[in-house]
Order: C-alpha cells, then structure tokens, then sequence
C-alpha cells in the first residue's frame, strides 16, 4: 500500500524545478527576440541529443545535438523559405548513420526542430501574449493533471505506456486548459472559440507526454538524460510543449488565431 508521504514524494521536487522553469521561461518569453531564440536552440539541442542517446547513437549524439542547435538558429534567423530543408538535416543524418531506430530518431527529431519552429513564429507574429497562453496551457493541464490522478485516481489512460497517468487526471487537464482560455476571455483578448483551442492544445502536449514515454519504456531508460540532477532531463521538462507547439503550427494554418473580438 502506497504511504501518504511516497504518494506526494515527487511534489517537492516537481513544484521547485518546475516553478523555476516557469518562472525562468516566461522571462525569456516576455523578452522576445534573440534571447528566446536562443533559449529555444539551446532547449531543441539538447531534446535532440537526449533522443540520440537514448537511440543508441553514442559518440554521435553530442554532434546531432550541436546541429541541431545550430540549424535552430538559421532556421528561425533568415527567410524560412530558404532555410526549412533544415528542419530534416539532423534526422536524415541519423537515418544515414545510425545502426538502429532510425526512423524512430527521425521522426522525434524533425517533430522537436518543428516544434520550436512553432514556438519561435508564435512569439515573433503573434507576440509575449500568445506565447505565454501556450506555456500557461500546458502548465494548467500538468498541474490539474497530476492533483487529480493522485488525488481520484481511477482507470489508467495507457497503462502500457505510461502506468501512471490516469483518466481523471487527463480530463482536468483539459479543465484546466479551458481555464486558461476563460481568463484570456474575461480579460477581452479572444472570444469563446478559444475555449476549444484551449482544450486542443492541452490534449496534443498529453499525447507529446506519452509519446515520450513510448520512447522511453521501448529504450528501456527511466529520464530523457539527468540534466537535471534527481528530475530528469530536458525532454522530461517540455515533451508536452513539444506536443502543444507542433499542433499549434497546424491549426493557425486552418483556423482563425488569435480569436480575438472584432
């Protein structure tokens, strides 16, 4: 039988680093420009170098990071136009060099550099605002989230995958999305459509969550990388960011964003 203390055992930890990430990362944000362009190469880097490890790409790994990184920044720093075949240059790489799961390393990497591809054009066209809700989405989903699934508990959401998320827990997480988009809507900067959106993003970053914790239990591996000393590793921190910013980059292609009254 679970104790109360080992039930709530990893609170500490998570409100620390996480509250620090947060408060860290919004900074950036409001900052715009060079200094959250670099953040975000130096975060895709390393996602990217912790994916090759946990693929088996060895010595590998460390250069697949660093071009990573690097194509991060002439992607988001000349005409996208021009630079978007670098979106494919690192996984292609992997797929031309590595003995194993190639395509599993492709695929994660391409889906993390068109992530913060994502994330990049939302803070630079639609500015600190819209950026922000992203980040406050995903925080409202992991925060009600994880109350919940202690707190009621109940059927697993995919227990082969990832044995501690349950379905409660899941659908505060939207919740608390839609919480989110209620503020933003009280506040006059969108109409109620973006309740839905809300509730979108929250649902893509849960899916980012388990599909990195796919990776990880078919790698055998407990963390991403120990970065981060006792919580893991980068990807651990912003898998559901990951999943959040990639779906964002498709729905401003077929839906009205921001929602904002006429």
């Amino acid at each position: 039988m679970t104790t109360q203390a080992g039930k709530w055992g990893d609170l500490g930890p998570r409100v620390l680093s996480g509250g620090f990430a947060a408060v860290f990362g919004l900074w950036i944000m409001w900052l715009g420009g060079i200094p959250f362009h670099a953040l975000v190469a130096v975060v895709t880097g390393i996602m990217v170098w912790e994916v090759a490890r946990m693929v088996g790409a060895g010595s590998k790994a460390v250069p697949y990071g660093l071009l990573a990184g690097a194509g991060h920044i002439v992607l988001t720093s000349f005409p996208i136009a021009y630079t978007l075949p670098l979106v494919f240059l690192p996984g292609l790489l992997g797929v031309a060099q590595l003995d194993r799961r190639k395509t599993t390393y492709a695929l994660f990497c391409t889906s993390i550099l068109l992530g913060g591809l994502g994330l990049v054009i939302l803070r630079d066209n639609f500015g600190f605002l819209w950026v922000a809700w992203l980040a406050l989405v995903v925080m409202a989903s992991d925060i009600l989230g994880y109350f919940a699934g202690k707190i009621i508990g109940g059927p697993k959401f995919w227990p082969k995958v990832s044995p501690k998320k349950t379905w409660s827990g899941t659908i505060a997480g939207w919740i608390g999305a839609a919480m989110v988009a209620v503020v933003y809507i009280q506040m006059g900067y969108a109409t109620a459509e973006l309740i839905g959106i809300s509730i979108s993003i929250a649902i893509a970053g849960q899916l980012g969550d388990v599909a990195e914790s796919a990776l990880k239990r078919r790698v055998g591996v407990k963390d991403s990388s120990a970065i981060f000393p006792g919580h893991g590793g980068m990807f651990d921190r912003f898998d559901a960011m990951l999943g959040a910013a990639l779906f964002l980059l498709l729905i401003i292609q077929i839906v009205s964003f921001p929602p904002v009254p006429v």
